[in-house]
């Protein structure tokens, strides 16, 4: 059973969105709601049983049908990958659990879609080449075009326009820059290219620049790095909230990209393709975080505040990633876990607050009170303080570890400030967003629409996480400096 392990996390998701279209659970909602949750649960179990066998045992590999690479279909799970595994699965349980509160009404096929996001994101995530990484990157997307555009609309259809345009353009890149990767290494499994990187031919080397810097093009607009992050507000903000909050990982499978490809197949030892992405990682992820801080001060409602704020910790992210040393890496893998929860745990938030709102829903201007504003206000200030990334919560423990990787570094200037300047962007803001959603109201709430307690016990798990980071922070950074220091010593194994 045990090597099957690696393959787990791909099957229950696959079989329980199949499961979930078909009679006796297709078109009955609470069969659905429970099938759901316990789905989501033993994705959960398998995604931790698989992280602590990687820990203990080492990097697993699993050939699919015994198909040896680079010919078969490769899944490797090391620490990198199955934390981002157990990650996605917290996640969309605790987004299960929200949407079983009648958000699922509002549509069809809410329950089987998230399933299959996860099945991408996951899939993602295990791949052991570039290839797969492709198709797993379809499948998430292709069940984040029904996603976003749940329980219909004007705004959410002139976003998911956007969203779609641009991530077709970007598939169409994808496959050019596979077309000459293949050409140039005669493979696309990730360990045989490492391998190759440093011996391609001098006729080729330029062809194979041209396909990295495309490789670059396409993972910084699924990460939303400037200048192609302009879709991310408003297909965020238009969401509805569970989707929203399983979105907040979407744009770290392209910072994981980015790590998999740029800083292992065009690492230290590629030779003439070695750090290829450097010179342009730094000025883009500098603009990223500039331009997030600069649309978060500009944020008119709670949900587009949140989404200007992933655009900020992307920014913050993909400065660790052009740092590329252990510290850097072992630093931004605590904060992208940190961050992933946080903004999830506001889009849930925010949710809960344009339910209760009205009319006013979540825009910061004076309105009804919530129905419950000692409940809704104590988590968003906890929420927040996470997102400001004060003590005692994980954000300023992410974000300390972030800046002490600086301290050695040339780059210091380019790093400290712009990370700084975000934190105080992030505390005016959810400073102003807490005092006009929670503090200048008027009249009474006539018509209370009290959160659904699967809602709260979402929002709660979530809550709980970050405080729980800071207790066992020691072991996940010890964790996470195992994990930065297995992905640059050795790519994912498989040739």
């Amino acid at each position: 059973m045990l090597q099957h392990l690696p393959v787990l996390p791909l099957l229950i998701p696959l079989l329980a969105g199949t499961l979930l279209l078909m009679p006796p659970l297709a078109n009955t909602l609470p069969r659905q709601r429970w099938a759901g949750t316990l789905f989501a649960l033993l994705q959960l179990a398998a995604a931790v049983a698989l992280l602590l066998q990687v820990h203990q045992h080492g990097s697993l590999m699993y050939a699919m049908g015994e198909w040896r690479p680079p010919f078969g279909i490769v899944l490797v799970a090391d620490r990198l990958s199955t934390m981002m595994c157990v990650l996605t699965a917290f996640l969309l349980l605790c987004v299960q659990l929200y949407s079983s509160a009648n958000e699922d009404q509002k549509g069809k096929f809410l329950h089987p879609l998230l399933m299959f996001q996860a099945l991408g994101i996951q899939g993602a995530f295990l791949t052991g080449d570039i290839f797969n990484l492709f198709v797993f990157f379809e499948v998430l997307l292709i069940a984040s075009y029904a996603l976003l555009i749940h329980g219909g609309g004007a705004q959410k259809t002139l976003a998911n326009v956007h969203y779609v345009i641009l991530n077709l353009a970007g598939s169409a890149l994808f496959l050019f820059a596979l077309g000459i990767m293949y050409g140039t290494f005669g493979t696309l499994n990730m360990a045989d290219m490492q391998q190759r990187a440093a011996q391609i031919d001098a006729n080729d080397v330029q062809l194979a620049k041209a396909g990295a810097m495309l490789l670059l093009v396409v993972f910084g607009l699924k990460s939303a790095m400037m200048p192609l992050h302009f879709w991310l507000p408003r297909a965020y903000a238009a969401a509805p909230a569970p989707v929203a909050a399983l979105f907040a990982i979407m744009t770290k499978v392209g910072i994981y990209s980015l790590w998999r490809v740029h800083g292992t197949i065009f690492g230290d030892s590629a030779g003439e393709l070695a750090n290829i992405a450097q010179p342009w990682l730094w000025p883009l992820a500098w603009l990223t975080l500039v331009l997030g801080i600069i649309a978060t001060l500009a944020s008119k409602t709670l949900r587009e505040l949140v989404a200007n704020l992933v655009i900020v910790s992307i920014g913050s992210l993909l400065l660790m990633v052009a740092l590329n040393t252990r510290e850097a890496t072992a630093g931004a893998l605590y904060y992208l876990v940190h961050s992933t929860l946080a903004t999830a745990l506001m889009f849930l938030l925010a949710g809960l607050v344009v339910q209760q709102r009205g009319k006013a829903e979540d825009r910061f201007v004076q309105s009804r009170p919530v129905a419950q504003p000692a409940l809704l206000g104590g988590l968003f200030f906890l929420g927040a303080l996470a997102l400001i990334g004060m003590p005692p919560i994980s954000g300023f423990i992410g974000k300390a570890l972030m800046l002490k990787a600086a301290l050695t570094s040339h780059q210091i200037l380019w790093i400290w400030p712009p990370i700084l300047v975000g934190s105080l962007a992030a505390l005016i803001m959810l400073s102003r967003a807490g005092g006009t959603l929670f503090w200048r109201t008027r009249g009474e709430n006539t018509d209370p629409a009290r959160a659904h307690p699967a809602q709260l016990v979402a929002v709660v798990l979530l809550m709980l996480s970050l405080p729980l980071m800071v207790v066992l922070a020691g072991t996940i950074t010890e964790f996470t400096q195992l994990a930065a220091e297995e992905m640059r010593m050795e790519v994912k194994s498989g040739a």
